[in-house]
């Protein structure tokens, strides 16, 4: 098989992906920034998913411990308010943690995605829609609500 001298040079660039290739992933900053509403755990579970699709394990399994670490901690956090009512300390610290715990989660572990998809992708990559991740979110917000609603309920009518 022969080369032809005159046929123009030909490149090669192995650091972009094709278009095919390229995984539909959520905006890890529109995530972050739906995180404001939704809790760390939200931006942190679908971080996590779109490290999955990005076929890293190691990072994906770093923002499922995240995710993990926040719900138990609201959990804690709320728990701990519902039976100390009366401490003004408990109250003033749960709503700075939840300030707290969004800034931790981040930088050290939010803004990585960003940064990531923007050194491999720049804009260029489909993106996933937000329709059904934020109706589950809202959806569980509002049980959440109900749940809260229904032992605050209970426990005001048992003390009267």
């Amino acid at each position: 098989m022969s080369t032809n001298p005159y046929a123009p040079p030909t490149a090669e660039v192995a650091d972009i992906a094709p278009r095919d290739t390229v995984p539909a992933l959520w905006n890890p900053n529109a995530a972050a920034n739906w995180s404001l509403l939704f809790s760390p755990v939200f931006g942190a579970l679908l971080q996590m998913k779109n490290w999955i699709e990005l076929g890293e394990p190691g990072k994906a399994a770093t923002s499922k411990a995240w995710a993990i670490a926040t719900a138990a901690l609201i959990v804690v956090v709320s728990a701990a308010t519902a039976m100390l009512p009366e401490s003004k300390a408990l109250d003033a610290g749960s709503r700075g943690i939840g300030l707290v715990l969004l800034i931790a989660w981040y930088t050290s572990n939010g803004r990585a995605q960003a940064r990531y998809v923007k050194e491999k992708f720049g804009t260029a990559y489909p993106r996933r829609g937000w329709t059904r991740p934020l109706l589950i979110a809202l959806g569980i917000t509002v049980g959440i609500f109900f749940v809260v609603f229904a032992i605050a309920f209970g426990v005001g009518m048992a003390e009267h």
